[in-house]
């Protein structure tokens, strides 16, 4: 009797949503960084406390909110390429379509001139704005609203597989990188409290999340703002009291990172024994122009430091800077080659309006700083597959992500890999495997630069 009283009350709560007028399905498109995504994810909890739905196909939404990003000429492509595209829905039948994010925020009134069709424009602090202004939207009102404070909020709806997920734990940058347009778009660096990032991990937890993931524009710096020093340690300490498996650390800037830093990673069982740290360049007069706080010889130390802890190191270079000529490319070209890290992302200098880099003498054409990237990236594969290769007969404690039916094996990471980013472990098992579970893998083989094994 009671099941069917509730089934009952559910069906009318949902009969009365239905009806509700400012009820709304809710499609979202999320461009860019990880760090956009926890964006994206409040946002949503934020849409969905307001009562309204989310849906996966768009041809269903009411609403489409694309969430951009503006940090390179690609990613802004890619962004009106989305607008565009959630224009033409709302020809075809009628849909809002609001865009928030780092465009709006960087590109404010110029943007809502030349994008007429869109009905609302919100910044990268304004989703509590966006929870209040989506109904008048809704009833045929244009807004923006650009440049809010919004309250920080632990709600999220993930949209990683439930089994790991991004902490945020700032934002904005003080680093003035003069190719970068962060400090412009996000402001300056803003710790967020150790409390309130203590109640979101635990609410992750809670959720199921089993590896936490850091996050910043500079994840070195947390607390410098607030308490005056750094306080990543400190705040390490409290989250390893969680009980996530893992705790990776992403996005580490190369002059913050102490050996006191290292020692910990490497002791503390659970921090992933992985380093993101974003080079960006190896010859001092490049990171010179570049506004980068190291020099040849600190990139080459601090590399030599991580890879010989044991820790997987990541780095991101970018190629054909203003004033790169042969010479400061081939030094690049050699660290690569030498120094062996394990994964390494290759970007073409993409150039600017408002960065300092941009007024640069000595910008190289297009054709010349791809070929150069390309190059990077085949040495980079080289050093990957030697690295795999090495791996054989080693176990490795896996984390099951998915089937790959074609290859017929399961795939996963080990705490040597972030997702979406570095290679994966593909195995075989004579037992049930279940995505989120961990398993302990013999690395039998490897086919490129992916790891081959069967679940012992």
């Amino acid at each position: 009797m009671i099941k069917l009283i509730l089934y009952f009350l559910d069906f009318v709560l949902c009969y009365l949503k239905q009806k509700r007028k400012d009820y709304m399905k809710i499609g979202v498109v999320s461009l860019g960084c990880d760090k956009n995504r926890v964006d994206t994810e409040k946002m949503l909890a934020r849409l969905l406390e307001g009562g309204h739905e989310f849906c996966s196909d768009e041809s269903q939404a009411d609403v489409i909110i694309i969430n951009t990003c503006a940090f390179t000429l690609d990613a802004k492509n890619e962004s009106i390429d989305e607008i565009l595209r959630a224009v033409e829905e709302k020809k075809e039948r009628g849909a809002k379509v609001i865009v928030t994010g780092c465009l709006p925020q960087r590109y404010g009134k110029e943007l809502s001139d030349s994008l007429p069709e869109v009905d609302g424009f919100f910044g990268t602090a304004d989703y509590d704005a966006l929870k209040v202004e989506i109904d008048n939207i809704a009833g045929g009102e244009r807004r923006s609203v650009i440049c809010g404070e919004d309250k920080y909020t632990v709600k999220r709806e993930i949209t990683t597989p439930y089994h790991y997920a991004y902490l945020k734990i700032a934002d904005g940058c003080d680093n003035h990188c003069t190719y970068c347009a962060i400090p412009k778009i996000r402001g300056r660096y803003r710790s967020y409290k150790e409390d309130d990032l203590l109640n979101e991990a635990q609410e992750l937890y809670d959720q199921g999340v089993k590896e936490l993931i850091l996050i910043a524009q500079d994840v070195t710096r947390y607390g410098i703002d607030i308490y005056g020093k750094p306080q990543l340690l400190k705040l390490l300490d409290l989250l390893t009291k969680i009980d996530f498996k893992w705790i990776r650390l992403l996005y580490l800037e190369p002059e913050v990172v102490s050996d006191e830093l290292i020692n910990y990673i490497k002791q503390n069982p659970k921090v992933a024994n992985y380093m993101d740290i974003p080079f960006q360049h190896v010859d001092s007069s490049v990171l010179k122009r570049m506004g980068r706080h190291t020099d040849e010889k600190l990139t080459k130390e601090l590399a030599e430091k991580v890879l010989s802890s044991g820790i997987a190191l990541r780095s991101s270079f970018i190629t054909g800077f203003p004033g790169e000529g042969e010479s400061e490319f081939e030094k690049l070209y050699d660290f690569i080659n030498n120094y062996k890290i394990d994964y390494a992302g290759f970007f073409a200098y993409s150039r600017e309006e408002g960065t300092p880099a941009d007024k640069l003498d000595g910008h190289l054409n297009e054709r010349v700083k791809e070929l150069r990237r390309k190059k990077l990236y085949k040495i980079q594969t080289a050093v990957m597959k030697e690295k795999a290769a090495a791996k054989m007969g080693q176990t490795l404690t896996v984390l099951a992500e998915g089937i790959d039916y074609d290859r017929q094996m399961f795939y996963g990471r080990s705490q040597f890999q972030a997702p979406g980013i570095d290679t994966l472990i593909y195995f075989t098992s004579e037992g049930l495997v279940n995505a989120g579970d961990f398993y302990e893998v013999e690395i039998l083989s490897s086919d490129g630069i992916d790891l081959i094994g069967r679940a012992k």
